[in-house]
């Protein structure tokens, strides 16, 4: 952890730029799990025949759903109709499974947008509605490459000299048509690569540049146990440290050759499990398709409105009058 310097002056950037290094701010440098699994959709038992409950926190979020049971059916109806609207990402009349395990996902990460969009002005800096690498650069580092003199701790000075060409190339990954301007949804994917497949490669090159102390561009049992336990000289390993020592051999090392390449770092960090969003959008649309050519109408959708939004409906009233690049 940098220090925070107390006795600074504290004009806009630096404020921003300490708080940056407190950790009150999302800091895609810094990672505090290095497994990602995406988790259920819902705590209530999937059970149609009982109730839609699942269905509902799967479609709407499990806080948005609550809020339905303030609305009438013709309330929760008429709502329905303008979510679905919004799943239509093409505009074709029809919602094809793809584009509801797209919606399920979306609202299901909605917390990753909220955050973006709480830190969205402190980087904002001309108020363009893009983020540029510059913008970034000065929001997170400007008094830092002003003012080096005053981080005289030589583990500052190597924290900062990490951080920005680090922070720069996964702006680069991010940034998707390479003019190194971010759009809300690239910004997001430069604080959360963890959630978008086209930044999970840069999430595996992070992993092996903290793991990988030798360098030799794989992780071996020692650098893996070392990245979660710092061993004491003369003291006896615990026995969770022991059973990682197992998981590395059995699970962690797929070919047995003593060490973790990035493949493998890949299959440990982001495990490709059961995919809960595309199982209930494929649910969601056989029990709703009457003239089953796999895809829904609106009508469809409305005609079985008790699976998707019941008794219960959600902010979306609010929801759809906001910024909808915040959803």
């Amino acid at each position: 952890m940098v220090t925070v310097y107390s006795n600074m002056r504290s004009p806009p950037m630096v404020y921003f730029l300490l708080l940056y290094v407190a950790g009150v701010c999302p800091k895609p440098t810094i990672r505090n799990e290095r497994v990602h699994q995406d988790p259920e959709l819902s705590d209530q038992v999937h059970e149609d025949a009982e109730n839609f409950q699942y269905d509902h926190e799967a479609f709407l979020g499990k806080e948005e759903a609550t809020t339905f049971d303030q609305l009438t059916p013709e309330e929760s109806v008429e709502r329905l109709g303008k979510i679905v609207e919004r799943i239509d990402d093409n505009q074709d009349q029809y919602v094809t499974t793809d584009e509801l395990k797209a919606w399920i996902k979306r609202v299901q990460k909605r917390y990753i947008y909220e955050n973006v969009a709480k830190v969205w002005r402190d980087y904002d800096l001309n108020k363009d509605n893009n983020i540029s690498w510059e913008e970034y650069k000065q929001a997170t580092y400007g008094y830092y490459l002003e003012n080096p003199e005053e981080f005289q701790d030589a583990a500052d000075q190597l924290s900062f000299k990490k951080m920005l060409p680090r922070d720069e190339r996964r702006f680069k990954a991010a940034d998707l048509d390479g003019d190194m301007v971010a759009t809300r949804e690239e910004f997001t994917a430069f604080l959360h690569p963890e959630e978008f497949e086209h930044m999970k490669e840069i999430v595996v090159f992070e992993t092996l540049e903290d793991i990988d102390k030798n360098e030799d561009g794989f992780v071996d049992e020692d650098e893996y146990i070392a990245d979660m336990f710092a061993q004491e000289e003369g003291a006896t390993e615990p026995e969770w440290v022991k059973t990682e020592r197992e998981q590395f051999s059995d699970f962690r090392d797929l070919n047995k050759d003593g060490k973790m390449d990035n493949a493998e770092i890949r299959h440990w960090i982001l495990p490709e499990d059961y995919d809960h969003a595309q199982a209930e959008a494929r649910h969601l649309v056989y029990e709703s398709d009457k003239n089953k050519d796999k895809r829904l109408t609106k009508q469809e959708i409305l005609d079985n409105w008790n699976m998707f939004v019941g008794s219960q409906a959600t902010n979306y009233g609010e929801d759809l009058t906001r910024n909808h690049s915040e959803l």
